[in-house]
């Protein structure tokens, strides 16, 4: 089995994996770099045939973000894509909202523990603990040779468990393990990141600080999130207000358990832009699954000091409207990166200019060095290959049998 890692060897983001085997090939992820425009074909990856899909069997991804789905287009229509049921559903839900949706036209379903046959290579998907719901680790058995690719994966989150028992079960006999090592050069190696339960704690103790409306900026596909801030509002009375945009993702779950807008201690407001979007795309459907608990914005200005909504920048203007700000309390519940983005500055001076405070409440998707450690000495690879890294170098540093790759380099699993 031969192997190239298209993006990935020195970067966080843009995973793109080629695997080859007697001329048959597949690819893991085909993610659009983090700074990346899809645009822009320096950031398209050198896989022959791509388009025509020309001896190349199919694509695997392994979880819903965009850094590891983004250049999936590229691929065509024809090309089977493997991915999770549920984040299937989640592209499907997203598109009538996101400037540009995928959605796969030829999916296979992973289902966890359940192996695919691609040509030559066996598929063995298993549910990892991460921030995108429905992720998994990729296990590839092929030419005699076994693979492991991490994906994105984490042992802090709400399913926590998955982790736990990946270590004490491990996959047998592999000979190389593509290793995701974004905690290096983030986080102090003796460190741990919070849990998804601190996450929780804090924003209880954020409400209880807020005098009127909480505005927590958190993204809609973090599920642990909003289970965290569904449970944080109903322990401290707040009711949670979320969009259609978000009442969508959770619906695509499809799971009981996970906070649905029909739910006790839930509203949903439509913002102006999501009514414009509906409007011109004609997706009135939407508001189908919805109606039951639907406010409008002259009630926000009652419901203020009593709510946390789950905010966007563009919902600024639709509050200013409903003067529903008086007292209000920001809460950042994303990678404190991108405030430092123009449009993160840009909210700062929104937020500044109104008076309104800005605090964090965050945890990574991904794994703590120390977890990280925890899983190479359970897997205990031939061979470790750091992937999804700024800091390559770090793992020679704290793992055994570390190789380092370069991108669009061809090597082969001896």
């Amino acid at each position: 089995m031969r192997i190239r890692i298209h993006r990935g060897t020195q970067e966080i983001g843009g995973t793109c994996i080629e695997l080859e085997v007697e001329r048959a090939r597949l690819l893991l992820d085909l993610g659009l770099p983090l700074d990346g425009d899809f645009s822009d074909i320096t950031f398209h990856p050198s896989v022959e045939g791509l388009a025509e899909n020309d001896n190349l069997l199919g694509l695997v991804l392994s979880h819903g973000h965009i850094d590891h789905w983004g250049l999936a287009p590229l691929a065509g229509p024809d090309l089977p894509v493997a991915l999770g049921a549920a984040t299937f559903r989640i592209l499907q839900a997203a598109a009538p909202f996101v400037p540009q949706p995928y959605v796969p036209t030829r999916p296979i379903e992973l289902t966890n523990g359940t192996p695919i046959q691609f040509g030559p290579f066996r598929i063995t998907p298993h549910l990892v603990d991460h921030s995108a719901y429905d992720a998994y680790a990729i296990e590839v058995e092929a030419a005699g040779k076994r693979l492991f690719y991490s994906g994105d994966i984490r042992g802090h989150g709400r399913k926590a468990a998955l982790f736990d028992k990946m270590l004490s079960h491990p996959p047998k006999n592999v000979d190389v393990m593509l290793m995701e090592g974004s905690s290096f050069g983030r986080l102090d190696p003796d460190h741990s990141f919070p849990t998804e339960a601190d996450v929780e704690q804090r924003f209880v103790e954020l409400f209880d600080q807020a005098e009127g409306l909480a505005l927590v900026a958190a993204s809609a596909q973090n599920i642990d999130r909003m289970v965290s801030l569904y449970r944080a509002c109903k322990r401290t009375g707040r009711t949670l207000i979320i969009d259609l945009y978000t009442a969508e993702m959770l619906r695509a779950t499809e799971n009981d358990r996970i906070p649905q807008s029909d739910w006790p201690g839930v509203a949903l407001y439509v913002p102006q832009y999501q009514r414009i979007q509906i409007k011109k795309s004609g997706r009135f459907d939407l508001l189908e699954h919805h109606t039951s608990h639907r406010i409008f914005i002259e009630q926000l200005t009652a419901m203020a000091s009593n709510a946390a909504l789950l905010f966007r920048p563009t919902m600024l203007h639709d509050l200013d409207q409903a003067k529903c700000l008086s007292g209000a309390l920001a809460i950042w519940s994303q990678w404190s990166g991108y405030l430092e983005q123009e449009r993160g500055k840009t909210l700062k001076d929104e937020l500044a200019q109104r008076g309104i405070p800005l605090e964090h409440a965050h945890t990574s998707g991904h794994a703590s060095i120390k977890d990280l450690k925890r899983l190479a000495s359970a897997i205990a690879p031939t061979m470790l290959v750091p992937i999804h890294t700024f800091a390559p170098q770090s793992f020679l540093d704290h793992f055994d049998a570390v190789a380092l790759k370069q991108d669009g380099e061809w090597w082969d699993i001896r």
